[in-house]
């Protein structure tokens, strides 16, 4: 039976070998120096991390990595997708600000930054695929056209597709406005009006105009308007806002693998996830809640499948912390070796993602293990 190969090197330093060092050896030893980068242009696919956010991958390691790749030869850019809704990456202008804040610039970085679908998320070419849910995913046209792929990602929570990794950051991350709202399509959200308190967090950070809080302090989400993006779901603190019942995590992480597989089709390829700073939710919240677990360590692999399920299984092995959103619903002897991405999001199904990507040839999720 086929086995894919995930390297992984701790956190663990000394004097003479830090974390960027570690990085630079563990991909060296992962076989990145095997792509033939003389001359072609690579997308850096990687989160820069909402303004307020803290959690995402630091610039440092984007500015290792962009060294390594100019040296073998390559021309690499930084690049992400704008957003489906409101908040400080939905437009280019927005989005190269928030980056710069955050670091990835010239100078903390050492790559310019390219946003991949334009100014206003409408710059894009639609990859024929013929997936079971998406025949032509919409791909930000800076990844389409990129000659080799490399992600960066920040391995976390997520509210909808349970957690964020390789397949996330590169099917979602480089659909454009038009493609999120596809894998969006058919997840629109519904309101309760018994846990709804008419706190208007819900309506003031809709894109889409689509939510508004009646009179009777209870919201209501005009479905004319809604796209799905479930920016609602994920910031309601009272569960007043939730999952329709006519979708499914599951339909989402499937969608999501397909895009991810348009984004990788033909091209040389190679994917890096950081298990550190494990937030419950996304990177694109203008906050980082504390982290679940403890930082673990770098990964890296050629198959994008087998790194998210590797990283899965060491998150699910690993020990809770206190004083986190994941100890406070639940005793932690209740947590010892349990999926604490689906005890967080209870209504997702992250697997699904990753079986439906090893059918469709994206990777497999059987792998080796190496250490670094």
């Amino acid at each position: 039976m086929n086995v894919s190969k995930v390297y992984f090197t701790n956190l663990r330093t000394t004097p003479s070998s830090s974390l960027t060092t570690k990085m630079e050896r563990l991909v060296k030893r992962a076989g990145i120096e095997t792509i033939d980068f003389k001359n072609q242009f690579v997308a850096v696919k990687i989160h820069f991390g909402e303004p307020g956010n803290l959690a995402f991958i630091r610039p440092n390691y984007a500015a290792k990595l962009a060294d390594l790749l100019r040296s073998l030869g390559a021309k690499p850019f930084l690049t992400d997708s704008n957003t489906l809704y409101s908040g400080g990456r939905s437009n280019a202008v927005d989005h190269l600000q928030s980056a710069m804040e955050n670091g990835f610039n010239p100078i903390s970085a050492k790559c310019n930054v390219i946003i991949a679908d334009g100014v206003k998320g409408t710059d894009y070419r639609q990859l024929p695929l013929e997936g079971p849910y998406c025949k032509a995913p919409k791909i930000g046209t800076a990844i389409a056209e990129a000659d080799i792929v490399v992600s960066m990602n920040h391995f976390k929570g997520h509210e909808q597709s349970g957690f964020g990794g390789a397949l996330k950051n590169l099917g979602m991350g480089s659909a454009s406005v038009g493609g999120k709202m596809e894998l969006h399509s058919s997840s629109q959200p519904a309101t309760d009006p018994v846990a709804c308190i008419g706190c208007g967090i819900c309506e003031k950070y809709c894109a889409h105009h689509a939510i508004r809080v009646g009179k009777d302090r209870k919201a209501v989400i005009r479905y004319e308007l809604c796209v799905g993006c479930g920016q609602c779901v994920a910031l309601c603190q009272y569960e007043g806002a939730v999952m329709g019942e006519g979708d499914s995590s599951e339909r989402l992480n499937c969608k999501i693998a397909e895009y991810a597989k348009a984004v990788l089709a033909d091209k040389p390829n190679f994917h890096i996830n950081f298990i550190m700073n494990v937030s419950p939710n996304c990177d694109c919240w203008n906050h980082n809640d504390a982290a679940i677990i403890p930082d673990l360590g770098i990964l890296a692999s050629f198959d994008p499948v087998a790194l998210d399920q590797a990283s899965a299984d060491m998150v699910t092995a690993a020990p809770a912390l206190k004083n986190s959103r994941l100890s406070e619903k639940y005793p932690h002897e209740a947590l010892l070796g349990k999926d604490k991405f689906h005890l967080i999001h209870p209504d997702t199904h992250w697997q699904a993602g990753l079986e439906h990507a090893e059918k469709i040839g994206l990777g497999i999720r059987k792998y080796d293990l190496i250490a670094v």
